[in-house]
């Protein structure tokens, strides 16, 4: 039997473990620091230090880290371990304030955007107070922020933290207006869902394609898919069941609020959904979360797979961000309550959060943006990539009749009536759900619905901390200066509401007709990631992030090249795979099984007496596909020869999209009709059939 209140958190330096830990006087200073941000001293820097230490040490940690997350997507590490000589050959286990509070990886190593020259090598991890240290494999984990030697952020979580803070600065100015003068600041919370695969990890390991880009770059449909919505929340595998059961163990551990586990709607795939926590946190957990997978995956013989589409013709993986405001007493400022019409500070709030995402939609849209997701906006189980919202029906009649001068007249929830007299009454919600919205309303929350599987929720929650920001210090401005408050907030809501509702769609949003509407509308519609890009750097939302202090001008422009330079690198790496498979075991393949159709051939009519109509037939679809697969396998080696050698830059980045991409789908075309025609025991890779359905 687990005792799960004793294992949840075991491995985590908490607020518990520091108060058993710490003298009283160090426990309050380091409390302060985290709650008010004020400077650490080194001498309680060094107290911490010692205890952290030895309390690691007792649970079997010999090393430490600086864990930070720099502009790869991933996490990165460098252990130390915690010896020091102590004369005699001997020595002894120490840890330091300054090894605690500062490290110095090599920055020169990681993805800058061109903030630093190669040979220009320092840098600093800096303890994040906020997030809480940990253990894994052995190693003492202190997450940190990571930045230049002159200052600039090269990481994921710097950015989050500015925007955490200006969202606090501009959501308290509007708290103060309408009374709390207590609450010392606001917080963003955060819960993302997680899906993923799980494949054989010998079938994954044949796979070159999963192995070097995370997705399967040609495979014919197998006879089943996702068509029975059989698998959708099905009873899960005894092997899958296994591999849940020790990640749920391991985050736990690690204090990840591990809640919800599922079978989602395509074959071999799943979910897992945590608590809300505070996005800082929520942000390291999701990292932490990911990393777990696929290295418990590998115990159990599997391979996790975050990619986020990587089967073709059913469901990808995206990561929803359920993201929400609250105070530091946990007052959710996203509750509507009993009667929302009457909750001018909810409304207050929403509409601002609409004006937000209205305002900044290409924002929103390269927060999302990457080769991976390029493959699942759009397609028949995610957002197209148009930003919009979901209301509901109450919320947006409330606005309307707000915008119209007009009263709302609230009613009470009904009980819902299933027919079944033993099945119990509840209260039906006002409204349903849109699970195809990007950005949903779902009671007290809002679900982004557009972030991929495999990349980190740090960079979509620093855009949406700062949009959001950036509507409420315009309200602050307008509402401070009013001299009737509550007319003035009235004005304020109708306006915004009358400006910005065009951003509300309430429908499906999946239909091809909405992408029509988006566009009579006025709606950003960015495809692909090289559509995207360019926004980022556009003046306006330069201003905006150097406004708030979340980024500036130099930083977001790293940013830029970076992702560039990523997203042409991902393209290229995946047209080399691709030529390299079909080369050097697809076409070598389907030469085998012609051969063999020709020696049948030929020793039928030496025998004289056996037609050979059928062996020609099939020898000449296979020979007629391979010829047209080796054309354009030959066109994509043409393709991408002038580009190998460019530097990323936007018109790079639009022909691998266009070019190189459109190619690459030729040649998988070509391939996949080959696969159907080429005999199973023939083909070099496994097939979708058994990627799907392998595991028992």
């Amino acid at each position: 039997m687990i005792d799960v209140p004793a294992l949840f958190g075991s491995l985590v330096f908490n607020d518990n473990v520091m108060q058993a830990q710490l003298p009283r006087e160090t426990y309050l200073a380091l409390k302060k620091t985290m709650v008010q941000g004020t400077h650490l001293e080194l001498d309680v820097a060094n107290i911490v230090a010692t205890a952290m230490k030895n309390w690691a040490v007792e649970n079997g940690a010999t090393h430490f880290t600086h864990w930070f997350q720099p502009m790869t997507g991933i996490t990165a590490e460098k252990h130390d371990s915690f010896i020091a000589p102590s004369g005699d050959c001997k020595i002894i286990m120490a840890f330091s304030g300054k090894e605690l509070v500062r490290g110095e990886p090599d920055a020169s190593s990681f993805p800058n955007g061109g903030l630093r020259t190669t040979f220009e090598a320092r840098g600093y991890t800096v303890w994040d107070i906020t997030s809480y240290a940990f253990i894994k494999d052995d190693t003492l984990c202190i997450p940190t922020a990571f930045c230049s030697y002159s200052g600039e952020a090269l990481d994921m979580k710097t950015p989050l933290l500015r925007s955490m803070q200006a969202l606090d600065k501009q959501a308290l100015r509007i708290l103060r207006l309408f009374g709390n003068q207590t609450t010392p600041r606001v917080m963003t919370t955060v819960g993302p869902e997680q899906e993923y695969f799980l494949i054989d990890k010998q079938l994954f390991l044949q796979r070159p394609d999963l192995i070097y880009t995370g997705r399967t770059l040609f495979g014919a449909k197998p006879p089943k898919g996702q068509e029975l919505d059989d698998h959708y929340f099905g009873s899960i595998k005894p092997r899958v069941s296994a591999f849940m059961k020790d990640l749920e163990i391991e985050l736990w551990k690690l204090g990840v609020f591990a809640k919800t586990k599922h079978n989602e709607v395509a074959p071999a795939q799943h979910e897992l959904a945590p608590v809300f926590t505070t996005t800082n946190i929520a942000t390291d957990h999701n990292q932490l979360t990911m990393a777990l997978m696929k290295s418990i995956a590998d115990k159990h013989g599997l391979a996790c797979l975050l990619h986020e589409k990587p089967f073709a013709a059913i469901n990808g993986s995206g990561k929803h961000i359920n993201w929400s405001m609250a105070t530091a007493e946990g007052t959710n400022l996203l509750e509507p309550g009993e009667t929302p019409c009457e909750n001018a500070q909810f409304l207050c709030f929403l509409v601002a959060i609409i004006k937000a995402v209205d305002s900044y939609q290409d924002l929103l849209r390269v927060s999302v943006a990457s080769a991976g997701n390029d493959h699942r906006l759009g397609a028949n189980e995610a957002p197209p990539a148009i930003a919009s919202v979901f209301l509901g029906d109450e919320l947006s009649e409330i606005l309307d009749a707000l915008e119209k001068d007009q009263t709302y007249h609230s009613t009470k929830k009904p009980l819902m009536e299933i027919g079944v007299t033993v099945l119990p009454h509840f209260p039906k919600d006002t409204t349903d759900r849109n699970r195809t919205s990007p950005f949903a309303f779902t009671g007290n929350r809002f679900e982004f619905r557009m972030a991929g599987s495999s990349g980190s929720i740090a960079w979509p929650n620093t855009v949406l901390n700062t949009i959001v920001a950036d509507a409420l210090n315009s309200f602050a401005d307008t509402l401070e200066n009013a001299s009737d408050f509550h007319q003035t907030l009235v004005q304020l809501i109708k306006e915004t509401w009358h400006q910005h509702k065009r951003i509300v769609f309430n429908r499906n949003n999946y239909a091809d007709e909405w992408v029509l509407e988006a566009g009579q509308r006025g709606l950003t519609h960015l495809p692909t990631t090289a559509d995207a890009l360019p926004a980022l750097i556009s003046p306006g939302n330069i201003a905006l992030f150097v406004k708030h202090h979340v980024l500036t001008a130099n930083e977001l422009r790293s940013r830029y090249d970076v992702m560039l330079e990523g997203y042409c690198k991902t393209l290229h790496i995946e047209a080399l795979t691709m030529i390299d498979m079909i080369r050097k075991e697809v076409i070598p393949a389907a030469i085998s099984y012609q051969k063999d159709l020709f020696d049948l051939m030929s020793i039928k009519k030496t025998c004289g007496n056996y037609g050979t109509e059928l062996e020609e037939q099939l020898a000449g679809q296979a020979a007629s596909l391979s010829s047209c697969l080796l054309s354009e396998i030959t066109k994509l080696e043409s393709l991408l020869a002038p580009v190998s050698h460019l530097p990323a830059s936007e018109s790079i980045a639009r022909f691998y999209q266009a070019e190189i991409g459109n190619c690459m789908n030729s040649v998988r075309t070509a391939t996949d009709k080959l696969e159907t025609i080429v005999a199973s025991k023939y083909w070099p890779v496994p097939n979708y059939a058994a990627l799907l359905y392998s595991i028992r």
